[in-house]
């Protein structure tokens, strides 16, 4: 590593640092990223889905080259009991229509290696292998990092570090994680070919899947399951909101092993392969766990201002980190251009977040983690669903009920009146 003075450093090479570091040396900035793997993409076992239109602003067409596994084309959610579930699916040319709208399965081990080496081509300075223990702070501002028992010094910091962000915590930018503000997540991924994957889901040479469950994954616990589709892979995995983990004896692997056994899910499986196994924690309160954003020489993006939002039939958190780490790094080329790295010039970044579809879209969706917290979409309602599905579609001779007065006795059976006033008053309220 150089030990020369940055203009900027990035700590953290998953989407959000390496879209930061693009945008800053393609301004000609000095731009020092730093990453605690081998290299970036190595701590990053994601297997999900990007929505491509805040990378488009950086990189246009960037589809093109970039190591993307298929296109989505069709999309799932299911609310699965344990001996079936609930299906809803929606195929539409729409949902890659144009670059705007397109999204992508992506394995983040190869597609953050291939931004990180795009960082590089605009002129950063990538350092991988290094863990930062500290920033250095002078009379109250950030000026430069401490790592592997080198100091090196900056203009600016931005924090890029993930959900977990240390860094911000030793500041007193963001406070320690509650149980309730994230998930564990267990994923693998299993080998299969492209024509098997292409068979069994139905898809074209270069369609995707993607495919949210709730209900028996998790055995009624605040969470689901999801599964992506891959060009010859298939990421599969479970969630599991931390604060909820004691509400059944099974585990996050356990899960895992339950979802994948699934009656809907294991003949998608069959014959293949195990070739990963990772975990890794998932912010999940939404607008309610954004941190303090700027301080005097720092800013924190993507992951570890907590930009995600779960909604239950899509998660976002991809095209947030993307869209933060360009914004960061336009307000860090305002104050490099004036010459003041404090906390009211760079809150031109706080400000241009808020104006953006990042800050909109938290705000708009701010009752879902309430919604998802609620016992009754996990339990419930899968059961609710498998019993009217299976009123409606079986027919055995016996003379069919009146199925409007099934499906309010089926309601009444589980909760009270008075407790489903009362938790759709709850909902209510935190939209």
């Amino acid at each position: 590593m150089s030990d020369e003075k940055f203009d900027a450093i990035i700590v953290g090479g998953g989407l959000a640092g390496c879209s930061a570091a693009i945008v800053l040396a393609r301004a000609g900035l000095e731009v020092l990223l730093i990453e605690r793997g081998d290299y970036c993409g190595a701590k990053n076992m994601t297997g999900g889905r990007l929505y491509g239109h805040s990378l488009e602003k950086i990189i246009p067409g960037f589809a093109e080259e970039a190591p993307i596994e298929r296109v989505v084309k069709r999309e799932k959610v299911s609310l699965l009991t344990p001996d079936g579930g609930l299906d809803i699916g929606y195929s539409s040319g729409k949902l890659s229509a144009g670059p705007e709208c397109a999204s992508y399965t992506v394995l983040r081990a190869k597609f953050d290696q291939w931004m990180a080496e795009k960082a590089e081509e605009a002129g950063a300075e990538v350092a991988a292998g290094f863990l930062v223990d500290a920033l250095l702070v002078e009379d109250g501002k950030v000026v430069g990092i401490s790592a592997a028992g080198e100091e090196m010094y900056a203009d600016v910091v931005i924090l890029a570090d993930g959900v977990n962000s240390l860094l911000a915590q030793q500041i007193g930018m963001k406070k320690e994680l509650e149980p309730h503000q994230v998930a564990v997540g267990a994923k693998e991924t299993i080998k299969l070919s492209e024509d098997v994957i292409n068979q069994r889901f139905g898809l074209a040479s270069g369609e995707g899947t993607a495919w949210l469950s709730a209900g028996d994954p998790t055995a009624g616990g605040f969470g689901g399951g999801f599964l992506y589709t891959n060009k010859d892979t298939i990421s599969i995995g479970v969630v599991a909101t931390l604060g909820d983990i004691g509400h059944s004896d099974v585990s996050v692997p356990q899960m895992l092993e339950r979802f994948k056994s699934h009656p809907s899910i294991a003949p998608y499986l069959e014959g293949g392969e195990i070739i990963e196994y990772s975990g890794h924690l998932v912010p999940e309160e939404g607008i309610h766990m954004v941190p303090e954003l700027v301080r005097d020489g720092v800013l924190i993006t993507g992951d570890a201002a907590g930009l995600c939002v779960n909604l239950g039939f899509t998660v976002r958190g991809m095209d947030f980190a993307v869209e933060s780490g360009r914004l960061a790094a336009e307000a860090v080329i305002k104050a490099h251009e004036l010459g003041d790295f404090s906390a009211a010039v760079l809150s031109s970044y706080q400000q241009a977040l808020e104006y953006s579809f990042v800050m909109r879209d938290l705000k708009s969706f701010k009752g879902f983690p309430t919604l998802l917290s609620r016992r009754a979409i996990f339990e419930c309602l899968p059961e609710l669903c498998g019993e009217i599905a299976d009123k409606i579609f079986t027919v055995d001779g016996a003379p069919s009920e009146n199925i409007v007065l099934y499906i309010v006795d089926a309601i009444a059976r589980r909760t009270s009146a008075s407790e489903l006033m009362q938790q759709i008053t709850t909902v209510l309220e935190a939209f």
